[in-house]
C-alpha cells in the first residue's frame, strides 16, 4: 500500500503556462502541491518514526560492524544530547563535527537537533587553518572530532597536530583556546584503533564518557524547537575556491529527505548504500534525511569513500539502493570488470540516486546492466536548496535520465532566466541561467548580509529567487537539463562550447574512463577547448591524443575538437566530488607554457 501511495506522489501536474494540453511555452514551472509539506522539525517527526519502526534498522555502520534499530538510534541520541548538555550544549549553539561517515556521527546528528543545537559538519579533511576559520566564522562552541581522519586514498592521519594547533595545551585539566574564543569544550571520537595515544590530554572530552553520563536514554523535555529555526550550517563546496556557510532549517532540510525519499519509492523495506559523506548535503539530506523518514536503513561501507568495501557492503547487507556521484560508480565498475568483487550479490539493488554531475549514457547503461540500477535516479541541487530542486523518478525514459536531472520536486518553482536580465523568463529549450524558489531555500549565509543578496534577490513580487550560476534549459513537459555553469562556457572565436557536450562525447571512447573539459586562453580564438582525460587501466587505455581528436571530429563540429589534450590520473574535487574547473584551467595554463598538450 505504502509504495502505491509514494508511486502517485512522484507523479505529478505542472503548472500550465499554456491551454494546450498542460504544456510549457515560457521556461517557468511549478511543482506539485502534493503532498503536504510537513509542519514538524525534525526531532518531531524522527519521534513519528521511531513509533512506527522502532525494531527496524536505521543505521548499519559495515566497516564498525555495529546495527542500530530506529529505538537504539532514538535511545543513543537521547543519552549523548543529555551527555552534551551537561557538558554546556544549548540551543542555538554552533557544534562543529569533523566525522566520517559512521554510528558517532549519526547518534550525534539527532543528539544536535534534539537540542535545538546547530549541526555544522566539517569536512575532515580539513587543515589547521581551515577548521580554525570555520570554527570562528561561526562562533562555534564546540568540537566533535574524530582522533584520525580518514580520506580516500590516503593512509589515517592523527587528528592530534589539529588540535594542538587550536588548544596548545592539550594537557591541562580546562581547555583554553586563545586562537578560537568560542571554544568551550573539544570531544573526541576514539576511531584510532590504538594508533594514537590519547592518555594525556585531559582537556579533551570523550564521546563515550559523553554517551555514559547522558544516563538511560529517555526522552528530552521540551525545548520548544521551531520548524523555521537553523538546524544545520553547510559550507558550500561549490567548485569556487572560497565556501560560504549555507543555513538551513528543521523545515526545508526534514521535506527535502522525505520528498526525495518518495521520488526514490523509499519504503522500511529498503536498505540504502550510501559511500557518500555525512558532512555534505549528499549524505546528510539526500542520505540520512531520506532514509530516516521512510523508516529505512542506511549503509555506511567505511568512513570515507572505497569503492571495494562499497561492493562488499551492497553484497553483505542485500542493499536495495547505491548512491554516489560518477566518479564513485566508475571505480566501482572498474572494480568488477577486473574481478575484484563476485558479480554475483548485486540483485537486490533496483534505485539509488547519481548526483553531483550529469550522468553519461554510457555509464547509466552499465550501472542497469552491471549493477542492476535500472530505477536508478539523478538528482539535481545546491546546498542552498537544501540540496535537492529537480530529480528523475524511477520510471522515468532511459533519455530523461541521462538527458536531463528531472522535473521539480513538490513545492518548488524554477525558471529559466537571461542571465543579463533576471527578469526574463526565457521560451522552453532555451538556454538560461536557472533560478530556484520555495520552502528549501536557505535563510542565508551565515554573518554575510551582502552574499546572501546578491544570491536571493527578489522577483517584482517580492518573492526571493537562488540564481544558481548553472545555465539551464526547461522543455516543454517541465524536464530541467543544465548545461553546464554560466562561467564554464568557452567562447571559442564568439561561438559558444558547452563542455559537457564534448565530455558526453568522449566518454563513449572506450579508452576514456574519466573526462573533464574547461577553456584555456588562446591569443587568436580567445579561448580554445581542452580535454584532461583519465585513460582506461591497461590495454583499454591505449590511445593518442590523435585517437582523441579524430573521436570528437567525427561525432561533432571541428569547433568542438580539443586543441590541447592532457592525460592525469585524477582530478582536483571538492568534497562531494565534484571537478573544481577552475583548478584544472590553472593546471592547464600552466601546462602550455611547459608546450604540453598540442601535440
Amino acid at each position: 500500500m505504502l509504495r502505491t501511495v509514494l508511486a502517485r506522489s512522484t507523479r505529478f501536474p505542472l503548472l500550465p503556462s499554456s491551454p494546450c494540453r498542460g504544456l510549457l511555452t515560457k521556461a517557468f514551472a511549478v511543482g506539485s502541491n502534493e503532498p503536504p509539506l510537513l509542519e514538524q522539525t525534525v526531532p518531531q517527526h524522527f519521534a513519528g518514526v521511531v513509533r512506527q519502526y522502532g525494531d527496524r534498522n536505521a543505521v548499519i555502520s559495515h566497516h564498525q560492524q555495529i546495527t542500530l534499530t530506529y529505538e537504539t538510534l532514538d535511545r543513543d541520541s537521547n543519552a549523548l544530547a543529555r551527555g552534551l548538555q551537561k557538558l554546556g550544549v544549548k540551543k542555538g549553539d554552533r557544534v562543529a563535527v569533523s566525522l566520517g561517515n559512521n554510528v558517532e556521527f549519526a547518534t550525534t546528528t539527532y543528539a544536535l537537533f534534539k537540542l535545538g543545537a546547530v549541526l555544522v559538519p566539517l569536512n575532515p579533511a580539513f587543515n589547521a587553518p581551515q577548521v580554525l576559520s570555520a570554527l570562528n566564522h561561526l562562533s562555534a562552541s564546540h568540537l566533535i572530532i574524530g582522533a584520525e581522519t580518514n580520506i580516500p586514498r590516503k593512509d589515517p592521519r592523527s587528528n592530534i597536530p589539529l588540535l594542538t594547533h587550536l588548544v596548545p595545551n592539550l594537557s591541562a585539566s580546562a581547555l583554553e583556546s586563545e586562537l578560537v574564543p568560542s571554544l568551550q569544550n573539544v570531544v573526541l571520537v576514539n576511531n584510532a584503533q590504538g594508533r594514537v595515544d590519547l592518555d594525556d590530554y585531559k582537556s579533551i572530552q570523550r564521546y563515550e564518557n559523553l554517551a555514559e553520563d547522558g544516563g538511560s536514554g529517555s526522552a528530552l523535555e521540551n525545548l520548544r524547537l521551531d520548524q523555521n529555526e537553523i538546524a544545520n550550517i553547510q559550507f558550500t563546496s561549490g567548485t569556487t575556491s572560497m565556501p560560504k556557510a549555507a543555513c538551513l532549517t528543521h523545515r526545508s532540510i526534514l521535506n527535502n529527505g522525505n520528498n526525495i525519499g518518495d521520488r526514490m519509492l523509499l519504503t522500511p523495506d529498503d536498505v540504502v548504500c550510501c559511500p557518500p559523506p555525512l558532512f555534505h548535503c549528499f549524505g546528510c539530506i539526500l542520505g540520512y534525511m531520506a532514509t530516516a523518514t521512510h523508516g529505512s536503513a542506511i549503509v555506511f561501507p567505511k568512513e570515507a569513500f572505497d569503492p571495494l568495501a562499497t561492493l562488499e557492503a551492497v553484497r553483505e547487507h542485500k542493499c536495495t539502493a547505491l548512491y554516489g556521484v560518477p566518479t564513485m560508480f566508475v571505480a566501482e565498475l572498474d572494480l568488477l570488470a577486473h574481478g575484484a568483487v563476485p558479480h554475483d550479490g548485486f540483485q537486490y539493488l533496483r534505485t539509488g540516486i547519481a548526483a553531483g554531475s550529469s550522468i553519461p549514457s554510457e555509464l547509466m547503461r552499465k550501472l542497469h546492466k552491471k549493477l542492476n540500477l535500472t530505477e536508478l535516479t539523478i538528482c539535481y541541487g545546491m546546498t542552498e536548496t537544501s540540496p535537492v530542486s529537480c530529480m528523475t523518478t524511477t520510471d522515468d525514459p532511459m533519455e530523461k535520465r541521462t538527458d536531463s536531472v528531472g522535473r521539480l520536486l513538490p513545492h518548488v518553482k524554477a525558471k529559466v532566466v537571461d542571465p543579463s536580465d533576471w527578469s526574463r523568463i526565457l521560451d522552453v529549450n532555451q538556454r538560461g541561467e536557472l533560478a530556484v524558489s520555495g520552502y528549501l531555500l536557505m535563510k542565508g549565509y551565515w554573518d554575510d548580509e551582502a552574499k546572501t543578496r546578491e544570491s536571493l534577490v527578489p522577483d517584482e513580487d517580492g518573492v526571493l529567487w537562488m540564481h544558481t550560476g548553472d545555465e539551464a534549459s526547461m522543455d516543454e513537459e517541465g524536464y530541467v537539463k543544465i548545461t553546464g555553469r554560466i562561467k564554464d562556457l568557452i567562447i571559442r572565436g564568439g561561438e559558444n562550447i558547452h563542455p559537457l557536450e564534448v565530455e558526453n562525447c568522449l566518454f563513449g571512447h572506450p579508452a576514456v574512463s574519466e573526462v573533464s573539459v574547461v577553456g584555456l586562453p588562446d591569443h587568436r580564438y580567445g579561448e580554445v577547448v581542452a580535454a584532461f582525460i583519465v585513460k582506461q587501466s591497461g590495454d583499454e587505455g591505449n590511445v593518442s591524443a590523435h585517437d582523441i581528436r579524430s573521436w570528437v571530429r567525427e561525432k561533432l563540429s571541428n569547433h568542438l575538437v580539443p586543441k590541447y589534450v592532457f592525460w592525469v590520473d585524477t582530478y582536483p574535487k571538492t568534497a562531494s566530488g565534484k571537478i573544481q574547473k577552475f583548478k584544472l584551467t590553472e593546471m592547464g595554463i600552466a601546462l602550455v607554457k611547459e608546450g604540453k598538450g598540442i601535440v
